[in-house]
C-alpha cells in the first residue's frame, strides 16, 4: 500500500512535468525594488519590476518573462496585478509605472486619477497643479529654480 501510493505519486508528478495533466497556476507577484510591482522568475528568488516582463530582453535566467504565452497579446495576456488601465481605455502601463510621479499615461491618471490612489508629494518634490511636460502633480526640488517652468503657476521657480 505504501509502496502504491509512491508509484502513484511518482506517475502524478511525470504526468505534470510532461504537461498531460495541468498545473496549478503559479503566484508570480513580488515586490521589486522600491516596493514596485514585479514578476517572479522561476528560480522563485529573482523578481524583476513589471516593466522588464515582455520588453524583449530575457530577464529570468529561463526566459519565462519573454515567453509568447505571457507576451502575445499586450495586455491581455499579461496577469492584471502587472497593469495598470489608463482612464483613456485605449491606453495602459506596467503596473510599476503607477505613482511613479512621471505622466506615463498622457493623461497623469496614472498619477492623480482615483484608481492611481498615489501618496502626497514627498519631501523631495514640490507640489504644484497643473504642472507642465512629463510631471503630473509633483515636481522634483531639483528642478525648482532652475529657470525653467514646470508648474503653470511658476511656482517651481518663485516660491519652492
Amino acid at each position: 500500500s505504501a509502496a502504491a501510493l509512491l508509484i502513484l505519486a511518482a506517475a502524478v508528478g511525470l504526468a505534470v512535468a510532461l504537461g498531460l495533466l495541468p498545473r496549478a497556476p503559479v503566484n508570480r507577484f513580488c515586490a521589486a525594488s522600491n516596493n514596485r510591482t514585479g514578476f517572479l522568475c522561476d528560480d522563485r528568488a529573482t523578481c524583476i519590476p513589471a516593466s522588464q516582463v515582455c520588453d524583449r530582453v530575457s530577464n529570468c535566467r529561463n526566459g519565462e518573462d519573454e515567453q509568447e504565452k505571457l507576451c502575445g497579446d499586450l495586455p491581455r495576456s499579461l496577469p492584471g496585478y502587472l497593469v495598470f488601465h489608463c482612464s483613456n481605455p485605449a491606453y495602459w502601463v506596467y503596473a510599476d509605472q503607477r505613482c511613479n510621479r512621471m505622466n506615463d499615461c498622457g493623461d497623469c491618471s496614472d498619477e492623480m486619477g482615483s484608481s492611481a490612489a498615489c501618496p502626497p508629494c514627498g519631501s523631495e518634490w514640490w507640489s504644484c497643479s497643473p504642472v507642465l511636460y512629463e510631471y503630473c502633480s509633483c515636481v522634483p526640488r531639483r528642478l525648482c529654480r532652475d529657470g525653467i517652468q514646470h508648474c503653470l503657476s511658476w511656482s517651481d521657480e518663485y516660491i519652492c
